[in-house]
């Protein structure tokens, strides 16, 4: 079953930027931004319908798609001095997208109740923080959340911290206990959700989402997380962008689980005939695609 997929796209980024004044969503990894790594990974497995919900830097967020380069991270052909130009493969020509403006200084919860509309006659959806990455085989939790049937399900990690965290005896100053906050007895929101739409109901004005709404489906058992102890790497300071850049410069970046798709292993594999860049433009005109215009991707 394909489901809609929920981006929250608020973020300043502010812990992350250095000389960069983007929004934390188009912080790049290698030659993409984080959002584009996160929509990537759900359209590996057939989410392809997305909502963003904007907030601060909105405009460039529109503009990055709006004006969006194929041949950033595809394979192509350039001829007839620069005037012909052929993909190999596409990334986002069957996306839908939908950009919503859900306010410069919102919360999550907000974000999400500001889309409510974009998600009429949906039964379920994915919802997702965009600053987040994983190799989680993605249905197998939407799988697990079937088959509980409860209105909310998200990704429970271990914490991508080396902190070690220390026991002390009640009323004492005596230490009781020291171990890693890595070895399972703690584990923090990944960010990745499953609702059914029943989760609105749940919700109140300016009610922060994992706050006062799940502490309502807690009460009433209707909420559940999915454990999972493989990669998942959140991207909330300069640093955790550096170690995410040096993955992907690695060329073996977890989280691309789309990389090998389609690939013969026995290094055989003959590559699918280039296609020109006017037949992928063609298509994204289609009606209900999302993209409006792809103005950089024109033949000269």
């Amino acid at each position: 079953m394909r489901m809609k997929v929920v981006l929250f796209c608020g973020g300043h980024g502010l812990r992350i930027r250095d000389s960069e004044n983007v929004p934390k969503p188009l912080v790049q990894i290698g030659y993409r931004p984080v959002i584009w790594h996160v929509m990537k990974y759900y359209a590996s497995f057939g989410h392809k319908d997305f909502i963003l919900c904007l907030g601060y830097g909105a405009d460039q967020i529109k503009r990055y798609f709006l004006e969006y380069s194929e041949c950033a991270s595809n394979d192509f052909v350039l001829s007839c001095g620069g005037k012909k130009v052929e993909l190999y493969n596409s990334d986002i020509q069957d996306w839908r997208i939908t950009f919503a403006d859900s306010g410069i200084n919102s919360n999550i919860g907000q974000r999400l109740k500001s889309v409510e509309r974009y998600l009429d006659g949906e039964e379920s959806f994915l919802a997702n923080y965009s600053d987040g990455l994983t190799d989680l085989p993605l249905p197998a939790q939407i799988e697990d959340f079937k088959r509980q049937d409860k209105i909310a399900s998200f990704l429970c990690v271990l914490p991508n911290l080396s902190y070690h965290v220390i026991s002390m005896e009640p009323g004492s100053s005596l230490v009781s206990g020291v171990h890693a906050i890595r070895n399972g007895s703690v584990r923090i929101n990944g960010g990745y959700f499953a609702f059914k739409r029943e989760i609105f109901d749940y919700m109140r004005e300016g009610e922060e989402l994992v706050l006062e709404p799940f502490q309502r489906l807690i009460r009433e058992k209707e909420l559940i997380g999915y454990s999972y102890d493989g990669f998942w790497a959140g991207m909330d300071t300069f640093k955790d962008r550096q170690e995410l850049e040096s993955l992907w410069g690695s060329g073996s970046a977890p989280w691309h689980v789309w990389k090998d798709g389609g690939v013969v292993s026995n290094g055989n594999h003959k590559p699918t005939p280039p296609v020109p860049v006017a037949e992928f433009l063609d298509r994204r005109h289609g009606v209900g695609n999302g993209i409006t215009s792809s103005r950089k991707l024109a033949p000269i």
